[in-house]
Formats: C-alpha cells, sequence, structure tokens
C-alpha cells in the first residue's frame, strides 16, 4: 500500500505543479487583456480568462494539493514520522512551506485579477512564474539527495541562486522586445 500511495503522491505533485505553472500563464495573458485591450474585446477576454482560471484552480489544482497533502501525511505516519527527524525532510517541509505561500500569492492575484484589479505587470508575472520553477527543483533535489544535499549546501545554494538568476535573466531577455502591460 506504501508504494501506492507514494506514487499517487507523486502523481498529485506533477499535477498541482501542471496547475500552478499553467494558472500563472493565464495570469500574465489576463493582464496583458486587461492592459492592451479596450471594449468589447476586452470583455470577451476577460470572461474567458476568468472561466479558463476558474476551471484550472478549482478542477485541477485544489484537488491536486489536497491529495498531495493527503498522501503526504500518510506517508510520514506510515513510517512513523522518522523522515522529520532527517535534514533533507527539514528543507523540503520548508520549501512546502514557501509553495504554500507561493499558492496563496496566486490565489489573491487570481482573484484580484478576475475583479478587473491589475497589479502586476506581465513581466513582473512572467519572473514570478519560475518561483515555482525554483521551488521544484530544490524540493526534487532534496528528497532525491537527500543527505548529499544538506552535506554540500553551499554548493546547492550557489547553484540554486546561479539558476535563478539564469531564469530570471532569459526571462528578461526575451521579453525586452515586447510591449510592457
Amino acid at each position: 500500500m506504501y508504494f501506492i500511495i507514494k506514487s499517487l503522491h507523486i502523481i498529485f505533485v506533477v499535477s498541482y505543479f501542471a496547475g500552478l505553472f499553467y494558472i500563472v500563464r493565464l495570469l500574465i495573458y489576463h493582464t496583458e487583456a486587461l492592459k492592451g485591450k479596450e471594449g468589447t474585446e476586452r470583455a470577451v477576454l476577460h470572461r474567458q480568462y476568468c472561466f479558463m482560471e476558474e476551471r484550472l484552480w478549482n478542477i485541477i489544482t485544489i484537488p491536486a494539493l489536497v491529495i498531495v497533502i493527503i498522501t503526504g501525511i500518510y506517508l510520514l505516519w506510515e513510517m512513523q514520522w522518522m523522515f522529520l527527524f532527517q535534514g533533507w525532510m527539514h528543507i523540503k517541509l520548508f520549501g512546502v512551506g514557501v509553495l504554500l505561500l507561493y499558492h496563496y500569492w496566486t490565489w489573491r492575484t487570481l482573484k484580484e485579477l478576475q475583479q478587473g484589479e491589475v497589479r502586476y505587470r506581465s513581466v513582473s508575472l512572467r519572473m514570478t512564474n519560475e518561483v515555482a520553477t525554483l521551488l521544484l527543483f530544490g524540493i526534487v533535489f532534496a528528497v532525491v539527495l537527500k543527505d548529499l544535499f544538506l552535506r554540500y549546501w553551499w554548493a546547492t545554494l550557489l547553484s540554486f541562486v546561479a539558476m535563478g538568476v539564469l531564469i530570471m535573466g532569459v526571462v528578461k531577455v526575451v521579453n525586452r522586445n515586447k510591449k510592457q502591460y
């Protein structure tokens, strides 16, 4: 049973991240539609993006998160909580905590856009979309590498900072010639 639950946990982590990645893409397009269009076209796009965002959030992202949390708790319980005393699990749970804050920020931004409020430029949203990518890398590396991840914490930290700078730089370069909203 343990391996079935572990498999479900991994499958729904993938589903959850797919939902997070795509919802922020929708927020980017929604922002561009609200800032760049006028009249009927803007109203039609706003309704369509609201519909798509609600479906994605409520049918894929939230249910996947709930299943991830339930299966994660089961996995910890099945292992009699022994992982909670290991350093790699501390890093994983810290990453999950930051991910939940990111989830809340995404939900709040989604609700603001659905009300027609635009707080962020699309380029800022594009860069913020990469936060989930960095968290995914950190969590997966902590789980797979376990103690090796902690033993070389300085190299790990340096590589994640470098990867973050590289990703943000690529986003900036790719979007430098686009009209900024």
